[in-house]
């Protein structure tokens, strides 16, 4: 309920306000104006968190009922609208906050499904989803490709992520003890991918007969 502080809620609230920190750090990139800015973070905070209650029927979506997920979407991008200054390299920002984002989401998802007692693949589907959702629909409102469709190890993390909370709470673990090394796990997987430039494989594109 509304004021009470979970381990699910506590999850949704960081990382929605990371993912605000990250989808207004876009609209600085992309020169948005003010309330550009306000609006690109809050959707991209709290679109995973809707994405994920409107398919497990978790309706209204606390994010639209509860106080604490507005706020924690619209304070960081204030923040990251005043202070975006301070950072020097705001695409290092942006890709440092959407690790994390991935990670925290994507265990929240996970963890949601696995408690309203979904099955286990469609937890780590949910999961995935959770985790993903945000970014698309930024990169949707900026109109450019969303990374989730160019970058194979962007979704990899948030599956990896995910599996570990579902598996974890087959063999009986719960709340922090699932959801801890899922986020760590996802995390460190991607910003290892964007430091060392890893991609999934591209499918092979033979040439056209009729071209010849």
């Amino acid at each position: 309920m509304p004021g009470t502080v979970t381990v699910q809620v506590l999850l949704d609230l960081i990382g929605i306000a990371v993912g605000a920190a990250a989808g207004a750090l876009t609209a600085v990139r992309f020169r948005m104006h003010y309330m550009g800015c306000l609006l690109l973070g809050l959707v991209t905070g709290i679109g995973g968190a809707l994405t994920r209650d409107v398919l497990l029927g978790a309706v209204p979506p606390a994010a639209l009922t509860d106080w604490r997920y507005l706020t924690a979407g619209l304070a960081p991008a204030l923040l990251v609208q005043h202070f975006h200054p301070l950072l020097s390299r705001v695409e290092s920002a942006i890709d440092l906050a959407d690790a994390v984002w991935l990670g925290l989401f994507s265990v929240a998802g996970a963890l949601k499904a696995v408690h309203l007692g979904v099955p286990p693949m469609t937890g780590v589907l949910l999961g995935v989803l959770t985790g993903i959702g945000g970014g698309v629909l930024r990169d949707v409102l900026v109109n450019r490709k969303p990374v989730v469709l160019t970058q194979e190890i962007y979704v990899f993390p948030a599956l990896l992520g995910s599996l570990v909370v579902v598996v974890a709470s087959v063999i009986g673990w719960s709340g922090a003890a699932a959801a801890v090394p899922g986020a760590v796990l996802c995390t460190a997987v991607r910003v290892l991918a964007i430091r060392r430039g890893w991609s999934g494989p591209m499918p092979v594109r033979h040439p056209d007969p009729s071209s010849g």
